[in-house]
């Protein structure tokens, strides 16, 4: 059966760009000077024996980063944003990622085989070794997988005049395999990226500047010539496979060196019962001018050249051998062109074909017309050679090397992966300690899906253990009740208050008029008035010397705009700590600071605040260590009753605060205190959230004199709150203190057969 003009007879509404995607991507540590690392795999990754995301490939100092399957290719290339960041912030504190196919000046001795678990592995990597040599195997590159989408698949199955499914997969992706090898030399013309080896790379020195080392069978890592591999059919491929296996040709079937490869299986006999699950295309060079190495225009320019390989006439069964011989001859003499030199005269009609055909599969799909814009560059760079990858890179060669280039390039990558430290890259519009924790997940080697972005909910798992984590730290540890409990402030006074633990007076009202009414039996005192329900120190104000009656309404307004309810207790003096308590141990401690500006003399209160938001540690919704200090409604109260406006001019070193109460979320500064706080009050906080019955747990205590310690007949102290949903980060990145990592220790409460 010849699979032809089968997406020409669905309809322009079908789901032609449904796919699922992955992307490998294989890099070499360096010190700064350039060099091979000399060091092991980091530690900080974890076990390379079950890691899914960061593997060893066939060196020590070769790191493979391989992204879960994906349903679009933009999500692949975040989820490899992710990876490589996650990878190049666990190096050691010199090395970085070599951001070029071809590796920088090495010698064999330089080379360590990867010291893997496994001693089949490590054998294997020791007979590539000695058939290939070390140097060769050092060449790095991107591996794009590719599975047409289940409905898609369909689609075309029900046009076809197949009856087994299993068979129509294979007879396609056996077309879309021999249709890549008959147009191979259009990707390596367009992405070749490896025009030079180092000095001494090759027993003899490749004569002239290529366009791509790594895609030539003279230079890359190609089998041997008994190795002869037949597309023709499944059956052919099959048969020759395991006579290539029988011969010795092959060791492992894995060690076909193909530009193309068929997976899903580690036996290619199986593809006939199970069928082909997906493709793997081998030709890409590693993109320098892309942190990622392969950049999105790419992903999707590419997925467009698959889909017009579907679109095409398969090559006639009989001719196949010879068709795809002379495209192997092509591929290379276009792969050992000069980068800047035009595609031969043989090639120019085979690329006015493709491009016809492309240019038809857009509009009969109605594609948008940024896939019209990718055809454009695609013909553009077709035309004029110094638009590819090569062409580009050519330019870039000084003395005969790539080397400064080169490490310039993986410093600046290097640079921006340790930019905000506290965040994870592709995944920054999420909530900073689901970010976090996301972070260790993927360096721990711990299974990661996002089962809701924006609820910040998240799928671990490891072998058949699964856990459930929403915001960093909510999960199954903690029964649904205990968050419902902590989320109401009057049922968590009444359960410390009866537990013996001492907690603010006060009254709780449902409407403003009762509030109203309350004010003369607090219009002497100092007081806080907040929402009955509510977190990130939202709607709170704080009086520490008595309201008057217009303020206080203020207040009331501002608590019930977030609730329906509010508290009026009384005003505890002293000093405000958060502890951070998980699973009965206090892990953390931290004093807050309220939102605040210095004075200096020059600058207005309004001024100071956009000064000090300039912070790169300050930003919004929970997205950076600190907030950003606001200028709102309490914010303006406040200095009112300081005697300020937003427009007063402070004195040199004159503090005013901006806020009572001291949550970084409303842009107080961060103190980690956890060294220096007494062990008497990490006690007794974490016996608080014992007696919510709480995993995880904030405790907010005001605690007037630190000289006294705390016992439980004499607190010393008073719990202002306890939090549900307690935020990580700002124990971590702190103003001022060395700050304390407490996602690692979430991660490993949660699955304690790893070794975090």
């Amino acid at each position: 059966m010849v699979l032809n003009h089968l997406l020409q007879k669905l309809p322009k509404t079908s789901p032609i760009l449904e796919a699922t995607f992955g992307i490998e991507r294989e890099g070499l540590r360096i010190t700064p000077q350039g060099k091979l690392a000399q060091t092991d795999h980091p530690k900080e990754l974890g076990s390379r024996s079950y890691h899914p995301y960061i593997q060893t490939d066939f060196s020590e100092e070769q790191m493979e980063l391989i992204t879960p399957i994906s349903k679009s290719t933009r999500e692949a290339r975040r989820r490899l944003k992710a990876i490589s960041n996650v990878a190049q912030r666990s190096l050691e504190e010199d090395q970085m990622i070599w951001p070029l196919s071809m590796p920088p000046y090495l010698e064999e001795k330089d080379i360590q085989i990867a010291k893997l678990e496994d001693p089949e592995e490590v054998a294997y990597r020791k007979q590539l070794a000695r058939s290939y040599g070390k140097l060769r195997q050092s060449i790095s590159g991107i591996h794009y997988n590719f599975e047409l989408g289940k409905k898609l698949s369909q689609l075309l199955f029900e046009e076809s005049s197949l009856k087994d499914y299993t068979s129509f997969k294979n007879q396609l992706y056996m077309k879309v395999a021999r249709q890549f090898l008959n147009y191979q030399w259009f990707v390596t013309y367009l992405y070749g990226a490896s025009p030079i080896a180092e000095k001494n790379f090759y027993p003899q020195p490749v004569p002239k500047t290529v366009r791509s080392l790594r895609a030539s069978k003279a230079y890359g890592y190609a089998n041997d010539e008994r190795v002869r591999i037949s597309f023709s059919s499944l059956e052919a491929y099959i048969a020759d496979m395991e006579e290539a296996l029988r011969s010795g040709a092959l060791s492992l079937e894995k060690e076909f060196y193909s530009p193309v490869r068929l997976r899903g299986s580690k036996k290619s006999r199986d593809y006939l019962e199970k069928g082909i699950s997906y493709i793997e295309f081998r030709n890409f060079d590693i993109d320098p001018f892309d942190p990622l190495g392969i950049s999105q225009e790419t992903l999707d320019s590419f997925q467009l050249f698959i889909l017009t390989l579907i679109w095409l006439d398969d090559l006639e069964v009989e001719e196949t051998s010879h068709s795809l011989e002379k495209a192997k001859e092509l591929n290379e003499k276009i792969a050992l062109a000069d980068p800047l030199e035009p595609l031969p005269n043989q090639a120019q009609a085979q690329a006015q074909k493709l491009i016809q055909a492309m240019t038809e599969l857009i509009q009969h799909f109605a594609l948008e017309d940024y896939y019209q814009e990718l055809l454009k560059k695609i013909k553009e760079a077709l035309n004029k050679p110094e638009l590819t990858l090569g062409g580009r890179l050519s330019k870039k060669i000084t003395d005969a090397s790539l080397a400064d280039f080169g490490l310039k390039v993986a410093r600046k990558y290097q640079e921006e992966a340790k930019e905000a430290p506290y965040a994870l890259k592709g995944y920054e519009s999420m909530e900073l300690s689901t970010q976090m924790l996301m972070f260790d997940v993927i360096q721990k080697g711990v299974h990661l899906e996002i089962l809701d972005e924006e609820d910040q909910f998240l799928k671990l798992w490891h072998g058949d253990h699964v856990e459930y984590v929403k915001n960093g730290n909510m999960t199954s540890k903690d029964t649904y009740i205990v968050p419902l409990a902590m989320a109401n402030k009057t049922v968590t006074k009444k359960i410390l208050d009866q537990a013996g633990f001492p907690t603010p007076g006060g009254r709780e009202f449902a409407s403003k008029d009762q509030a109203l009414r309350y004010y003369a039996q607090i219009a002497d005192k100092a007081i806080v008035v907040k929402p009955k329900s509510t977190n990130f120190g939202l709607g709170i104000s704080i009086f520490q010397r008595p309201a008057s009656q217009e303020d206080y309404e203020k207040a009331l307004d501002i608590a019930f705009s977030e609730d329906k309810e509010v508290l009026v207790e009384d005003f505890i003096p002293g000093t405000e700590y958060r502890f951070f308590i998980l699973d009965g141990k206090c892990q953390a401690v931290l004093l807050r600071l309220a939102a605040n500006v210095v004075g200096d003399g020059k600058h207005s209160i309004k001024e100071l605040i956009q000064i000090k938001n300039q912070d790169p540690l300050r930003g919004s919704d929970h997205r950076s260590p600190l907030e950003k200090i606001q200028l709102g409604k309490i914010e303006k109260l406040m200095l009112a009753q300081e005697g300020y406006s937003e427009d007063s001019i402070l004195d040199q070193g004159a503090k005013v605060n901006l806020r009572r109460n001291s949550n970084i979320s409303t842009g107080g500064d961060s103190v980690d205190m956890t060294d220096s706080m007494d062990p008497s009050y990490k006690l007794l906080a974490a016996q608080m959230a014992e007696a919510m019955g709480a995993w995880v747990c904030g405790v907010d205590l005001i605690i007037p004199d630190l000289a006294v310690k705390a016992s439980p007949e004499e607190p010393n102290c008073h719990c202002i709150e306890l939090n549900f949903n307690p935020s990580m980060y700002m124990h971590t990145y702190c103003h001022q203190g060395p700050g304390q990592s407490l996602t690692p220790k979430i991660l490993a409460k949660l699955f304690p057969e790893l070794e975090i």
